[in-house]
């Protein structure tokens, strides 16, 4: 099963020959919750969760009903979507995105690569960059210290520029992906390690290429931003 939900998942993300998408949010019925995802990346390696992809199923789970909660079991646990507001076809939702972990600062150099950052877990992993500037070609650096043996699932990395004391930008390299536009857990790992490196007080303005998104961080960490519905239709296997 999970071998054809992979291939069929990256025929689906194929920018040229199919709809194009970083990810494919495969949705099951769940006994303890409104629904279970399975999240499945460009090239189909199966991930633990995505904070946007959580957003967009909870999103399509609005659509046509008069929720204001969806509680959706992901491969990192359940995620509680609240509603916040709504226009149209676009959504706001704040999400419990549980407890995040920080292992601390690593420094990575080989004959390659030197980068020092932090890591942190949002039930998946991440690797956060502080940096003045977001240089040309970081594309590259972030491609191989996302397979480096220190991260033996691999990594998500973030390059993070603090731009006031509750706002940041960032720049990201997701595991199965690539370079990408936005990143829930990526907002929020990069928000956690500023927060925890006392660069940042929350709550954090985090602005990403595809837009920004709000994180705090109380005993969990809580992410706020929009998901626009904009399209249904058949894919013929």
């Amino acid at each position: 099963m999970a071998g054809d939900l992979a291939a069929i998942s990256r025929r689906m993300c194929d920018r040229h020959n199919g709809v194009g998408a970083d990810g494919v949010e495969w949705l099951f019925p769940d006994a303890a919750a409104d629904v279970s995802a399975r999240l499945f990346n460009a090239d189909g390696s199966e991930a633990e969760v995505s904070g946007n992809g959580t957003r967009c199923v909870a999103a399509y789970l609005c659509l046509d009903t008069e929720k204001t909660e969806v509680v959706i079991r992901t491969g990192a646990g359940l995620k509680t979507c609240r509603l916040t507001a709504r226009q149209g076809t676009t959504y706001e939702f704040e999400a419990d995105m549980g407890p995040p972990t920080v292992a601390g600062e690593l420094a990575i150099e080989t004959m390659w690569v030197r980068a020092v950052g932090t890591k942190v877990s949002m039930g998946n992993p991440h690797f956060v960059i502080f940096v003045e500037s977001f240089q040309e070609g970081w594309q590259r650096q972030a491609a191989l210290i996302a397979t480096q043996p220190v991260f033996p699932q691999g990594t998500n990395v973030e390059y993070v520029v603090v731009r006031g004391p509750n706002e940041i930008e960032i720049r990201l390299f997701e595991r199965g992906v690539g370079e990408t536009q936005s990143s829930g857990t990526g907002s929020c790992a990069s928000a956690v390690a500023a927060i925890a490196g006392r660069l940042v007080s929350s709550p954090v303005s985090v602005v990403a290429p595809g837009g920004a998104q709000t994180v705090r961080w109380e005993d969990r960490v809580y992410l706020r931003g929009p998901a626009t519905l904009i399209c249904r239709g058949e894919f013929f296997v």
